[in-house]
C-alpha cells in the first residue's frame, strides 16, 4: 500500500511498476482521502480513484484497489460506474475496497468534508447508507435491465450500469473496518474483510465476531478472506516480519504492507526479499 499523500505521482508509479514485475507481490493499494491525514496538513494528496485508474493503465499483473473507498464521498451509483471503468482499464484486476468512511474522531480526516462541501452524517445514518450502497453497487454491476431502488438513504430511478465490469459476476468486494456495525455489513456483502493491524488480540476478537455474524445469517465464515493492513518499518524489518507471522497464525492470509513515504530505491524488491521471502 502506497498512501498517496506527501508523495509525487512519479514516486508511486515507480514503486507500482517495480512491484508489478515481482510475482511474490500479488496486490497493490491506495487509500481514499482528499487531504493529508499525516505530516504537513497542507501537503499533496492525490484523489484515489483517478490515481488508481492511471496506475491500472501502467501495470499488467497486480490486483489493485483502494483500502478503502469512503462511502461518504461519492454517490453509490456513480461509484459503481467509476469502479467498473477501472476494472475495464485494468483488464479485470480490481478488488473493490469500500467502507463506511472516515472516523468522526479523526480531526484531520473530518476536515476534508467541510473543505469539499461534503455532508458528514451521524454514524447510524452512515452505516445504513453503506449497507444500501453495497446492494446498489452489486446490482448495477450484474443486472441486465434498469431498476428502481427506494431505500431509506438511497433513491434511484432507472438505474443501470453499462458497461459492466470485466470480472464476473463482479469484482471481489473488500469491506474494511472493525466496528460491530461494519462487521454485520461485511457478513452479508464481503468477499474479503480488512482490518488495520496493531493489537492482534483485538484483531482475533473482531474476526471471531465476523464469524458469529456470518453464522447468524447462514453464511460460511470461511467464504470471507481475512485481510490485514500492517505498517512496514524500513529500519526494523524483523518487527514487521513478526507482525506478518502473527497475522498469518491468526488466519489472515491476505496481507497488505503499508509503505511509509518517501520510498527508497528498489523498495518493492526489498519487500519481497526482506519481508515476504523471509516470512515464508
Amino acid at each position: 500500500m502506497t498512501a498517496p499523500m506527501q508523495v509525487d505521482y512519479q514516486d508511486i508509479l515507480r514503486v507500482w511498476r517495480e512491484a508489478d514485475a515481482i510475482p511474490q507481490i500479488e496486490h497493490a493499494w491506495l487509500f481514499d482521502h482528499l487531504m493529508p491525514i499525516g505530516g504537513d496538513p497542507n501537503g499533496p494528496t492525490h484523489e484515489g480513484w483517478t490515481l488508481l485508474s492511471a496506475l491500472a493503465a501502467q501495470t499488467r499483473r497486480l490486483r489493485l484497489g483502494l483500502l478503502v473507498t469512503s462511502n461518504r464521498f461519492r454517490p453509490p451509483a456513480m461509484l459503481a460506474k467509476i469502479a467498473a471503468t477501472v476494472d475495464i482499464v485494468s483488464g479485470g484486476r480490481l478488488d473493490f475496497g469500500i467502507g463506511v468512511g472516515s472516523r468522526p474522531d479523526h480531526p484531520l480526516a473530518r476536515r476534508e468534508y467541510e473543505a469539499h462541501g461534503l455532508p458528514f452524517h451521524d454514524t447510524a445514518s452512515a452505516v445504513g447508507s453503506f449497507a444500501e450502497a453495497c446492494t446498489v453497487v452489486r446490482r448495477l454491476w450484474t443486472e441486465a435491465e434498469p431498476f428502481d431502488f427506494h431505500g431509506t438513504h438511497i433513491q434511484l430511478t432507472g438505474a443501470f450500469g453499462n458497461p459492466k465490469p470485466v470480472q464476473r459476476p463482479h469484482p471481489p468486494v473488500l469491506i474494511g473496518g472493525r466496528s460491530a456495525a461494519t462487521l454485520r455489513v461485511a457478513a452479508e456483502h464481503a468477499d474479503l474483510w480488512n482490518i488495520p493491524g496493531g493489537d492482534i488480540d483485538d484483531v482475533i476478537r473482531r474476526s471471531a465476531l465476523l464469524d458469529r455474524y456470518c453464522t447468524e445469517i447462514g453464511r460460511d465464515p470461511a467464504s470471507i478472506t481475512r485481510s490485514i493492513h500492517l505498517p512496514v518499518s524500513y529500519d526494523e524489518p524483523g518487527s514487521t516480519r513478526d507482525m506478518i507471522g502473527g497475522a498469518i497464525d491468526a488466519g489472515f492470509g491476505h496481507i497488505v504492507l503499508g509503505l511509509p513515504a518517501p520510498y527508497p530505491a528498489g523498495i518493492a524488491q526489498w519487500v519481497a526479499d526482506e519481508l515476504i521471502g523471509a516470512t515464508a
